[in-house]
């Protein structure tokens, strides 16, 4: 099942979103340009995904919960290459949580009001606390939490807590499927 949103899903120099089998985006979200979404992806209320100067592309299952900004830097004389976004799947993204031309792997959860600035890696099964800010081109290695501001490496992740990535996203799809039969119904 594929909901069309014309007004929020829009096309931007030359690029049209390209959205996955049973993707869904709320109609108070916008997703602009260059951007794909994965299967089972979820785009919750007021989020803004701007692919207008560079890519962005989200992983299967991840969740990009309400307010969150996701966007890029473009190509410049003082970055010739610019800076895409990359999200690996099983990813649930807290709300308010900005993530600006950033690599985060897969099986990751950011935490509310986090922000992951350009050029930041962050490996899969990695855990990043609420409000945490992670600086421009630093690493978060597989299998920690990080916390603070800027963000530092606290502790390696229990095996509990590893497990809860892919709870946390077959979660998300399961509420995204109610959200979008509910669309269907009206």
């Amino acid at each position: 099942m594929q909901i069309q949103h014309p007004v929020n899903v829009r096309r931007f120099g030359g690029h049209s979103p390209v959205i996955g089998a049973r993707v869904f985006i709320d109609p108070s979200a916008v997703v602009i340009g260059d951007v794909a979404l994965g299967d089972d992806a979820s785009v919750w209320p007021q989020v803004s995904v701007r692919g207008d100067v560079h890519r962005i592309r989200v992983g299967a299952r991840t969740s990009v919960q309400d307010g969150c900004v996701l966007h890029v830097t473009h190509a410049g004389p003082f970055n010739p290459d610019g800076w895409p976004l990359e999200i690996g799947g099983d990813v649930t993204i807290g709300h308010n949580a900005t993530l600006h031309g950033c690599r985060v792997g897969d099986r990751v959860l950011v935490g509310m009001g986090s922000t992951i600035m350009d050029g930041a890696v962050v490996e899969d099964d990695v855990v990043i606390a609420a409000g945490a800010l992670v600086t421009p081109g630093k690493r978060l290695r597989s299998g920690y939490l990080y916390a603070g501001s800027p963000a530092r490496e606290v502790r390696a992740l229990s095996d509990k807590e590893m497990a809860y990535f892919c709870y946390s996203a077959g979660n998300y799809v399961r509420l995204k499927d109610e959200h979008l039969a509910s669309l269907v119904s009206g």
